[in-house]
């Protein structure tokens, strides 16, 4: 009997082979793989080498630090004008991070060197100002105020003026008496006097289609150059408008743009230019808008055939001229 091989050993043949075939590498292969894993080593060791190459740039915080703590010093100018911005009233430095407190200079406070006594804004000339004591630049404010029709018409008006102090205002205001004149009452009245004026409705004039031009209609709601002169071209070729609606069948005219420039269109002359179908070419019948080539040929054949027309109602004897076609041809034909 023939011995049955053994299983076992068949396998680790097999995977004998199989190691020894897709594991073995030639020395190009072990060559290239031994330099690309140094390669990859070299890569993952330089960004830790960095530092013992590359040195960091060191910054010097000292002059800084100088700056902020000059911040901090009070300023050595005692005499100075402006100390009296740094320091508070006790005379210590205010922080820059504080608001700065502005010390009242009112006339409450100041010595008030003037005189009460009544007067009237309106008319007190710049004299009457400087005896109740009030400044120069004030004055000059007043007088440019009246100057330009400024008026005062109560007491509390004077505290309006640009720069008049609030606390002198306060004093004065008891002793202000305003004449009350009749001018400001007939400034009332003809100021409700004025005469109303009718506004009239601009009503735009009407563009007749038959004799217009592409100017005309480029000013119409909608309608460009290139609008305007394909209704101008389909108007040509019709032979001219018979009624506005035909204005809506032009090439890429929107109908909501027919439907807005329609009440601005008018037709002064709807006699258009008639085509004799007894001797009209080919051409000519290709041309016109409503005829085409299909119909234009049809009318030729059936010309040639039976002989000229009789009268325009013999073009419904041919077959493609339906009722619609022949009533939209009809003001653009003739057989004399």
């Amino acid at each position: 009997m023939p011995q049955r091989p053994c299983y076992n050993y068949l396998f680790y043949c097999m995977w004998k082979h199989f190691v020894a075939e897709y594991c073995n590498f030639s020395k190009k292969e072990r060559n290239g793989t031994l330099t690309l894993l140094g390669i990859i080593i070299v890569l993952i060791i330089i960004p830790f080498l960095f530092p013992f190459f590359i040195k960091q740039k060191k910054y010097d915080h000292s002059e800084f630090e100088k700056q902020i703590a000059s911040l901090k010093i009070r300023p050595a100018d005692t005499t100075s004008k402006y100390r009296k911005k740094f320091d508070n009233d006790d005379g210590n430095y205010q922080p820059y991070n504080q608001p700065y407190e502005r010390k009242n200079t009112s006339y409450s406070q100041q010595e008030w060197k003037g005189e009460l006594f009544y007067f009237d804004p309106n008319t007190i000339d710049e004299t009457g100002w400087q005896k109740l004591g009030v400044r120069d630049k004030t004055i000059a404010t007043i007088k440019n105020y009246l100057s330009k029709g400024g008026k005062f018409y109560k007491a509390e008006d004077i505290k309006k003026i640009w720069g008049f102090d609030e606390a002198l205002a306060d004093k004065l205001i008891p002793y202000i008496q305003i004449e009350k004149k009749e001018y400001a009452a007939n400034e009332k009245k003809e100021e409700y006097n004025k005469p109303v004026y009718e506004k009239k409705a601009y009503t735009p004039s009407a563009i007749d289609i038959n004799t217009t031009d592409t100017t005309a209609l480029i000013a119409l709601p909608g309608i460009g150059s290139k609008l305007a002169q394909r209704i101008i071209t389909f108007r040509d070729r019709l032979g001219g408008f018979n009624k506005i609606e035909q204005v809506g069948e032009t090439f890429l005219l929107p109908d909501s743009v027919f439907q807005k420039i329609k009440p601005r269109l008018s037709l002064s002359n709807a006699s258009v230019k008639q085509m004799n179908i007894n001797t009209a070419t080919l051409d000519e019948f290709k041309a016109h808008p409503y005829i085409r080539y299909a119909i234009g040929n049809a009318i030729v054949q059936y010309r040639t055939q039976h002989g000229n027309f009789s009268s325009v109602n013999d073009l419904k004897k041919i077959m493609v001229v339906t009722e619609e076609i022949f009533n939209k041809l009809l003001p653009y034909i003739k057989v004399n």
